[in-house]
């Protein structure tokens, strides 16, 4: 492969992959619109390197399976973790996974306010417990930013959903509508 590293030989850091991908992402699309048998042998070209790809990233896990120390190296690159991931032979469970993000974003989360806990994963979904003092924009950003890194550690997640804090679930609020306070004595005084 004429480009496997980057410029002068090193490998490319992590802005250069996410571009590449980008580029990739773009190609694919491309190819997914050749009509007729030239796109299909394209597509059946990547789907064939990419397995290809996928056993071999499953044959250097089991090499790595005896070196906690490298297997771990290789869990906690961005890039191969989601190529771990993505071909179903990353060694370390999704909930494992999850529970380390938020172990890694509970400092960030309480910085801000807020509390972080992973209540359980389910289908796919991994469900969270955020508590959090700040407006309800600040949480919505918040919510937004662990989805995202959570998505990134696991994307074989379909999704993350924030469980409601006690009293919300129930519809108990501390907002009182403003009818509600106006149907007191005031409306009362109007009927006499």
């Amino acid at each position: 492969m004429a480009d496997g590293a980057g410029e002068g030989g090193r490998r490319l850091d992590d802005r250069a992959v996410r571009a590449r991908l980008a580029h990739l992402d773009e190609v694919l699309a491309g190819v997914e619109n050749i009509p007729g048998p030239a796109g299909e042998l394209a597509l059946d070209a990547v789907a064939s390197l990419a397995a290809v790809y996928g056993e071999a990233l499953a044959r250097v896990v089991g090499h790595a399976a005896g070196a906690p120390e490298v297997t771990a190296a290789l869990t906690g690159d961005e890039l191969v973790g989601h190529l771990l991931v993505l071909h179903d032979v990353h060694p370390e469970p999704v909930a494992s996974r999850v529970s380390r993000a938020i172990e890694r974003l509970r400092p960030a989360v309480r910085h801000r306010g807020g509390e972080i806990e992973l209540v359980g994963i389910e289908r796919g979904v991994a469900e969270i417990a955020l508590t959090f003092g700040g407006c309800g924009s600040a949480a919505q950003e918040v919510l937004s930013a662990v989805r995202e890194s959570l998505l990134a550690v696991a994307p074989e997640l379909s999704d993350v959903r924030r469980q409601p804090p006690p009293g919300e679930a129930s519809g108990d609020s501390a907002f009182v509508p403003l009818d509600t306070v106006l149907a007191g004595p005031l409306a009362a005084g109007a009927r006499s």
